[in-house]
């Protein structure tokens, strides 16, 4: 059976086709152009599934969509970041497109699954995958299946309270680990210290360089960092935490990051797995293609 998986982002919308051993037969990629709205993003969608299918219509398939936010159990999707598609019956109005039902599944999910399966966490049992790039999330694979929990919250890592009476979320709650471990936390954090935009790159170059309030930021990050991946570890004790996103490049998480998690932790020289993903911004796509899989949850 053909695996077709679709990453809907807020500039692109990607989709590949697997074979049987997840080998890529198709990939495709076209902008999302979420700025005429929620119809025209179904439309490229649906353009998109039958672009991918156009020399395999007579194989059986399966189809999963990863999307920002996450879809609750009356079918509308939560959440999301491309707002247009907030409260919409997502999944209801592509199979009514196409006559196939989607696996749906939150971005962050489907980057846990694929670095689980196919990437850095392979042969691991139990993988959490974290995202840090404009904002954070994460996701919890167990066995191959992403635990989603009773309410759809498991592995929502970027909106648990870091911070009881820090900044202000989207979410409209305070102190939410996304907006200290992201790449637009940083940068707010550097404007609010300094009066000056700068963008991630050159914070970390400057820091680097040893300007001193660029190094109080990252050193300000490093310990959130730690706490956060601490926590993690105190809770689940994952055999291996995948970072992805555009901050997993930060070298020096795997140095500096690694020392402030170890000083956290609640065991006396404990075992840290935090390690860079291997599938990159792929991961996304491919995660979607494996929804369904292994499912047990």
């Amino acid at each position: 059976m053909l695996k077709i998986g679709i990453d809907l982002g807020g500039t692109k919308i990607e989709g590949i086709v697997l074979d049987d051993h997840n080998n890529t037969v198709v990939r495709k990629r076209i902008p999302t152009e979420q700025e005429f709205g929620y119809d025209h993003i179904m439309k490229n969608l649906v353009g998109l599934y039958h672009g991918l299918l156009a020399e395999n219509k007579q194989q059986l398939h399966r189809i999963g969509i990863g999307t920002p936010g996450h879809t609750n159990k009356e079918g509308l999707l939560k959440n999301s970041s491309l707002l247009c598609l907030n409260d919409k019956p997502f999944s209801n109005d592509f199979e009514r497109f196409v006559g196939v039902r989607p696996n749906i599944e939150n971005d962050a999910n489907c980057f846990a699954i694929a670095e689980a399966v196919m990437g850095s966490g392979k042969g691991e049992k139990l993988v959490f995958g974290v995202i840090m790039g404009t904002g954070c999330g994460g996701g919890l694979v167990i066995d191959g299946s992403v635990i989603r929990g009773s309410q759809y919250l498991g592995g929502e890592i970027g909106h648990a309270t870091l911070h009881p009476n820090g900044v202000d979320c989207f979410c409209k709650k305070k102190g939410c680990t996304e907006r200290y471990i992201s790449g637009s936390g940083v940068q707010e954090r550097y404007l609010d210290k300094t009066g000056v935009t700068k963008d991630l790159r050159n914070i970390i170059a400057a820091y680097r360089d040893g300007d001193a309030d660029a190094g109080e930021i990252m050193n300000d990050f490093f310990e959130n960092y730690g706490i956060v991946m601490a926590n993690l570890i105190n809770i689940i004790d994952p055999d291996k935490i995948v970072l992805g996103g555009g901050l997993s490049n930060i070298d020096e998480l795997y140095t500096i990051g690694i020392e402030r998690v170890k000083k956290h932790v609640f065991k006396n020289d404990p075992i840290v797995n935090i390690v860079e993903n291997l599938l990159g911004d792929s991961a996304g796509v491919f995660g979607a293609a494996l929804l369904g899989e292994n499912e047990k949850v």
